[in-house]
Order: C-alpha cells, then sequence, then structure tokens
C-alpha cells in the first residue's frame, strides 16, 4: 500500500537534507515533491524577469521537470507564479499539478493535489498556507516498508509541528482554509 508523508519546514535548507535523506533511503525522486514560497530559494532561482508570468513559469516547471528526471528532484525545481500562493518553486509529483495553477486553475489545486494523494484536507490547508507564508513542503509517497523509515527522517530533520503552528495562526485570525478569503483579525 502506498501512503504519502508530507512535513512542513520553515528553513529550506533543512527541507533540502530531508529530500537528500529520503531519496539515500531508496524513495525515487518521482515519488518526493519539494514545494516552496521561501524567499530565499525564489530569489535564488529567478533566472530573468518574465520568470513573473504564470505562462513562462508553467514552461519552465515542465522543462525543469524533464531536466529534474535525468538529473535528481532538485535539479528539476521550476519557478511558478500561482494565484493565491504567489511566485514558489517546485519539483516532483506535484510540479505537474502546480503548473496547472499557473495556467489558471483554481488556486485550490495544491489542496486538492495532497488530498487526491491522502492528505486529510484540513492537514492540506494548512500545508498551503504554510507555503503561502513562505515555508516549504516536502512530500513523499512511500509504501508500507518504507513509510516509518520516511516518518523518521523527516522528524529529524528540522520539521514543523503543524499542530502548534495552525493553532497559532487561527489565533492570529486565519480561518483554516486555503481556498477561503482571508480576513486578518490581530489579536491585541
Amino acid at each position: 500500500m502506498t501512503r504519502t508523508i508530507t512535513a512542513f519546514f520553515d528553513d529550506y535548507d533543512d527541507a533540502v537534507e530531508a529530500v537528500s535523506r529520503l531519496r539515500q533511503a531508496g524513495i525515487t525522486d518521482a515519488d518526493i515533491s519539494l514545494v516552496s514560497g521561501s524567499e530565499k530559494h525564489r530569489s535564488a532561482t529567478r533566472s530573468n524577469a518574465d520568470d513573473d508570468t504564470a505562462s513562462d513559469a508553467g514552461k519552465g516547471a515542465a522543462i525543469g521537470g524533464a531536466i529534474g528526471g535525468g538529473a535528481g528532484l532538485l535539479a528539476g525545481l521550476g519557478m511558478l507564479a500561482i494565484p493565491g500562493l504567489g511566485p514558489i518553486v517546485a519539483a516532483g509529483w506535484l510540479a505537474s499539478t502546480l503548473a496547472g495553477l499557473a495556467a489558471g486553475a483554481a488556486t485550490g489545486g495544491l489542496v486538492g493535489g495532497l488530498v487526491d494523494a491522502g492528505v486529510p484536507e484540513d492537514h492540506a490547508h494548512a500545508y498551503a498556507e504554510g507555503i503561502r507564508r513562505g515555508g516549504t513542503m516536502v512530500s513523499a509517497r512511500v509504501e508500507d516498508p518504507l513509510a516509518q523509515r520516511a516518518l523518521d527522517i523527516l522528524d529529524n530533520e528540522g520539521t514543523v509541528n503543524m499542530e502548534q503552528r495552525t493553532a497559532q495562526w487561527r489565533n492570529d485570525g486565519w480561518n483554516g482554509r486555503f481556498d477561503a478569503p482571508q480576513e486578518r483579525v490581530l489579536n491585541r
């Protein structure tokens, strides 16, 4: 049975290290995805001003995905401009879902892609919100024999406790849904 193991990181470098360790454990690039809203990585990835347009971003993701298939997951990082998320970088099996978003699909596509892969909907909304806020998500599709190893790897690489994080966001006014209008009420 295939499971989807997903973790969220504040630090992009921690996420990259987790991807490296997942690969060392025998999980293929085709089964690992990285999606990041990190300003640090977006700046380093942007090659020209045209990267901000959705159509060019979608083309870049497709090209990056083709290159990344042979050269490793992170070589396939592509810059995308996603409605509701803003500019992000993505690689892996979720990149095609996100490239569809860049071409004009609804903002719920990331949430839908995660839900379709077996991530509970409330968790998928939290991951999308975290990416919008500049974090990085790593997701791996694994067979049961590798599931515990993948969990251990992701727990050891600076993973954010999403229950605590979403409680904090809700306290700050987040309504718990990525695709709903975000009205922020700050507690003072």
